[in-house]
C-alpha cells in the first residue's frame, strides 16, 4: 500500500467567469468523494450564485479578500484569515474588491456540482 500521494499536476476546472480552480484532491482530480482541496483565484469583480451546498467549506485566504453573504450576513475575509461555512447553509461568494483573492477551499465531502445546489442567477 502506498504510503502518500504526491500531487503536482491538480485538475484544472473550465470555468467562464475568469476564476482559477486547480483541484489538487477530490472528484475531478482523483476520484475522492470524501474531500476535495483546491487552489482558487477570483478575479476582481468575480461573484457566483447563491447555493445551499450539503457539504462543509473551508475556506483560507492567502492574498486578497474575499466577500461571503451567509444567509443575509456579509463576511468579508483577508489574508491569513479562515472561515468554515456549514453543510445546508445558504451562501454567496464574491470577491467585490480591486484586487484578486487568491485561497484555499477544502470541501467535506468533496465539492459536486450535484451538491452544489447552486440557485439560478
Amino acid at each position: 500500500m502506498k504510503k502518500y500521494i504526491l500531487q503536482d499536476n491538480p485538475f484544472v476546472v473550465p470555468t467562464t467567469d475568469g476564476k482559477v480552480i486547480k483541484e489538487h484532491f477530490g472528484l475531478a482530480s482523483a476520484g475522492n468523494s470524501d474531500i476535495s482541496i483546491a487552489h482558487m483565484i477570483a478575479p476582481a469583480g468575480w461573484s457566483e450564485p447563491f447555493q445551499t451546498p450539503e457539504f462543509d467549506e473551508y475556506t483560507f485566504i492567502i492574498k486578497g479578500r474575499k466577500q461571503f453573504n451567509i444567509d443575509g450576513d456579509i463576511v468579508v475575509l483577508k489574508a491569513g484569515q479562515s472561515i468554515k461555512i456549514e453543510k445546508n447553509v445558504r451562501v454567496q461568494y464574491s470577491n467585490p474588491f480591486t484586487e484578486a483573492c487568491e485561497y484555499i477551499a477544502i470541501c467535506n465531502p468533496a465539492f459536486s456540482m450535484d451538491l452544489v445546489n447552486r440557485e439560478n442567477s
